[in-house]
Parts: structure tokens; sequence; C-alpha cells
């Protein structure tokens, strides 16, 4: 699960919760319904001041919301980048580099680092 997954579920929930439509949340946090219903499918992150309007006119906490959030974590299946499997071992070996590589790694395996 993503952030943003989570984020959208919890002011989804909190919303209904209240009886609040988008339209009425809309209103009054002057966020459009299209991006709040984006933000409420996980489609878009909604910015801290976004998150503070909408928690303001929903009547939570920021903090209230973060823990929310955690909890949604906690039942929720974590999304990884990197397979179970590949943690198990290198993503490449220093038999799989060319000679010279291998021999400037001093045979160490090598760091591999992924990006988002």
């Amino acid at each position: 699960m993503l952030l943003r997954h989570a984020i959208g579920s919890v002011l989804r929930r909190i919303r209904t919760e209240q009886g609040t439509t988008l339209r009425e949340l809309s209103a009054s946090s002057r966020v459009s319904v299209p991006y709040l219903s984006e933000i409420e499918r996980g489609r878009k992150e909604a910015s801290s001041e976004i998150l503070a309007a909408l928690c303001r006119v929903l009547g939570v906490s920021e903090g209230e919301l973060l823990t929310r959030v955690a909890a949604e974590f906690g039942v929720g299946q974590v999304l990884s980048l990197v397979p179970e499997h590949a943690a198990e071992r290198p993503l490449v070996t220093t038999t799989e580099l060319a000679p010279a590589a291998a021999a400037a790694a001093g045979n160490q395996p090598p760091v591999v680092a992924l990006a988002a």
C-alpha cells in the first residue's frame, strides 16, 4: 500500500462517518471536487497545506489523521519495490562484474541503490 492510498482511505472514512459529501467538503475546504476525489482514491498526493485544510474542516488534527493512516498501514499490505526473494541474494554479484571491476571492488559485493 502506498502512503497516498492510506491517506485517501482514511480521509474518505472520516468524511463518510460524518455524513459529509465531497461537494460539501469541497465548498468548505476550497479544494475542487475532482481533486478531492483523486486524493480519496489515492491517485493524487495532497500537499501538507491541503491536508491541513481538510483536517480543519473535518474537525480532526493532523496528528489524528496521521495516527489513523499509520493504523491503516498496520492492516494493509505494504508495497515493496524489491521482491522478497531479491533480499535473499544481491542483485549483482562480483562474479557477474567485468574482471577489472571485480578487482577494483576488492571482491566485495557491490552496493545497489534503488530510486523511486
